[in-house]
Parts: structure tokens; sequence; C-alpha cells
């Protein structure tokens, strides 16, 4: 499958080369704004909350299915005015605090504009899907003009990341019609991932407070 380009329709944008230069670019400067966050947050707190960051470009076929799907041409204008996932980056920190630390941290970013957030956190999905998705806007500076870019980001943590790997190929070997036992394995092993992760902060959180209280009495 093949994107069309419509060059009088698309004149900014006339070409998928640049169409992937724009957002690759995107997912650059969202990447060292989260490194150097994470740098700075080692500097100050020695902590780091960010474990590591993934980023991504979806694939021609991935965005002509896409615009198939809710009933659009497959043109230059449709997938960047309709597609909004084009430019992923998923972010992975260790536990569920992180996940509202680092979002407030991308939000008060003076450049990034955020369209829409989605919390699957405190609503989860059926399934038992857990993230945090921001919708975000980055402003790409080209030789000839600025393209504010969308991003997707999705915020998680190494359970969140990994239940939503296993969930992923669960999908795609059943085809979305995975048998309702299996489906409902994948609800029980979320909650206790939920409940693991959970004792885990508690633990972390009273580490921290001994470590403060140590560090006070020296």
């Amino acid at each position: 499958m093949e994107l069309r380009v419509d060059l009088e329709r698309d004149s900014d944008i006339d070409s998928w080369k640049e169409v992937t230069l724009i957002y690759n670019s995107a997912l650059k400067q969202i990447s060292t704004k989260l490194e150097i966050l994470n740098d700075e947050f080692q500097h100050v707190h020695r902590y780091n909350p960010i474990e590591h960051i993934k980023s991504r470009i979806k694939t021609p076929e991935s965005i002509v299915k896409k615009l198939k799907k809710h009933g659009y041409e497959s043109n230059i204008t449709n997938m960047v005015e309709h597609v909004n996932d084009i430019a992923g980056i998923r972010v992975i920190c260790s536990f569920t605090s992180d996940i509202y630390r680092i979002a407030e941290m991308i939000s008060n970013q003076s450049d990034i504009k955020v369209i829409s957030v989605k919390d699957y956190i405190v609503h989860s999905k059926p399934s038992g899907y857990k993230s945090y998705h921001m919708l975000v806007t980055v402003p790409v500076y080209l030789s000839d003009r600025i393209v504010d870019t969308k991003v997707e980001i999705q915020i998680r943590t190494v359970a969140m990341d990994f239940w939503a790997s296993l969930e992923h190929k669960i999908h795609y070997k059943f085809e979305g019609n995975a048998p309702e036992y299996i489906k409902n394995e994948l609800v029980e092993c979320a909650r206790m991932i939920s409940a693991l992760e959970a004792k885990m902060m508690s633990l972390n959180e009273e580490v921290a407070a001994k470590c403060r209280k140590n560090d006070e009495g020296m």
C-alpha cells in the first residue's frame, strides 16, 4: 500500500520523505527534552524517573489502513490532519507516581502544546490496559518555515509495558478474537500487576523516607 500524494493540496509537505523528516525531527526534539529533564531530575533529586525511551514512525501501510478504517482517502493532507500517532514516543518509568511527574514536566515545556490527554491508569480499558497518553505538538524549525508537528506520547511503568506487549502479541496471534478465558486471564494479570506496583511503590517511598531521615541526622 502506498500513500498518494496530492501536490496541489500538499505544497508544504509534498513527499513521504519530507513528512518522515519532519516527524523524525519532532521525535528527536521531544526525546532530547525528556533526556535533559531526566538528567536534571537526577542532579536535583538524585533519582531518575525515566527508565528508557522508545520512539517510532508509523509505517505507510499502517497509516493507509487507519485512514481507510475512518473513511478517508490516502493522501498527505488526510494523513497529517487525521492520523495523530504517526510519530510516537513511549516513556517507560518505574512507578505510577513517575508517570504523572513526567507528564507534568512535559506540560510545563513552553514550546510543547498539549492537545489532549487520555488517562488509562485512572480509567483503565476493559481489557486491563493501563497507560497515560498525551497528544502534543512541537515546532519543527525548517529552513523556510516552522511546522507544528503532532506526537503521541505514551507514559507507562515497566510492568504496564510488559503487560501491554503480551496483550499486543495475543491480539495479533488471534487477529483480535482471543478466547474469552485468555481475555479473562489478561484482566487478572493486570490486577495482579497493579497490586504489585502499589506494594513496590510503597516500599520505595519507605526507603526514600529512611534515606532522607539519615541524611538529616548527619
